[in-house]
C-alpha cells in the first residue's frame, strides 16, 4: 500500500511538472518533453496498478491455501480430542494417533438418577431412614472412533501432510503436559504450519506483511496453529470464516 501510494505521489508531480512545461517551456522543445513524461505517468500508472492488483491476487490465493491447511488441523485437533477422551492423554507421534483412529472405541454410557439409603442421615434422625440422590453410570456400549470422526474416510492417514505451499512441507506437531496453580497436571498438544511454507513462493515483501499480522479478521502470528503447549487451550488461530477454531 505504501509503494501504492508513493507511485500516485509520483504521477500526480508529474503531472505538475507537464503543466508548467507547457507554460513556461518554449513551444519547440514542448512535444519531446511532454511525450516523454506522458510515457512516465503511463509506466507509473502500471507500476501502481501492478502493485494493487498483486496484493488482491496474494489475498485471494493466501486465503484459498489457509482453508485447505486448516481443514488438515482441524482434523489433527478432533484427533487428538479423542485421543485425550479415551487414553487420558495426547500424543506427539502422528504413527499413534492414525493407529488410535483405526482402532480406538468410544464408551457409550447411560447415566440415570437413583436414591440409597443415607447412613449418615439415618444414623443423625436416630433411625428415620434417609435416602440421597444419586447417578449411576452403566456402559452399555462401544463406538468406533474411525467412524464418529470420519465417517468411513481414510482422509485421516494424511492429516499430517500439509496440502498445499512448499512440497513435502509436514505439520509440527507436539504433546506433553503442563501443571496448573494447583499442581495438578494438564495434558496440552500443538499442531502448526509456518506461513512462510504455505506462501513460499510468493512476494517476500506481501509474506513478511503476512507475517505480521494481528487482526480480528486474520491469522494472527507467523503460523496457522492450533492448541498451545505452554497453556491449556485447543482453539486454532484463525477467524471463524475459515472453519471452527474450537
Amino acid at each position: 500500500m505504501k509503494l501504492a501510494l508513493i507511485i500516485i505521489g509520483a504521477i500526480l508531480l508529474t503531472i505538475l511538472i507537464v503543466w508548467l512545461i507547457d507554460k513556461f517551456v518554449p513551444t519547440k522543445a514542448k512535444p519531446f518533453i511532454t511525450i516523454a513524461l506522458w510515457g512516465l505517468i503511463i509506466f507509473l500508472g502500471y507500476l501502481t496498478f501492478n502493485s494493487v492488483y498483486g496484493e488482491i491476487k496474494f489475498n485471494q490465493l493466501k486465503e484459498k491455501r489457509y482453508a485447505s491447511a486448516i481443514n488438515r488441523l482441524i482434523d489433527i485437533r478432533d484427533s487428538q480430542l479423542a485421543h485425550r477422551t479415551v487414553t487420558g492423554k495426547f500424543t506427539k507421534s502422528y504413527d499413534s494417533l492414525i493407529k488410535f483412529i483405526e482402532n480406538g472405541k468410544f464408551t457409550i454410557v447411560e447415566r440415570r438418577d437413583s436414591s440409597v439409603v443415607d447412613e449418615e442421615r439415618t444414623k443423625a434422625y436416630g433411625g428415620v431412614t434417609s435416602y440421597k440422590d444419586i447417578v449411576i453410570t452403566d456402559t452399555i456400549g462401544f463406538e468406533s472412533v474411525k467412524e464418529r470422526l470420519f465417517k468411513g474416510s481414510d482422509r485421516y492417514k494424511q492429516m499430517m501432510n500439509v496440502p498445499v505451499g512448499k512440497d513435502g512441507t509436514k505439520f509440527t506437531m507436539d504433546a506433553g503436559e503442563i501443571e496448573d496453580e494447583n499442581g495438578n497436571k494438564i495434558p496440552v498438544f500443538e499442531a502448526f504450519v509456518k506461513k512462510d511454507d504455505i506462501l513460499f513462493d510468493q512476494d517476500k515483501n506481501l509474506v513478511l506483511k503476512e507475517n505480521q499480522v494481528i487482526s480480528v479478521e486474520g491469522v494472527n502470528g507467523d503460523a496457522l496453529r492450533v492448541g498451545s503447549m505452554s497453556s491449556a487451550k485447543t482453539i486454532g488461530n484463525w477467524p471463524k470464516t475459515y472453519g471452527s477454531n474450537e
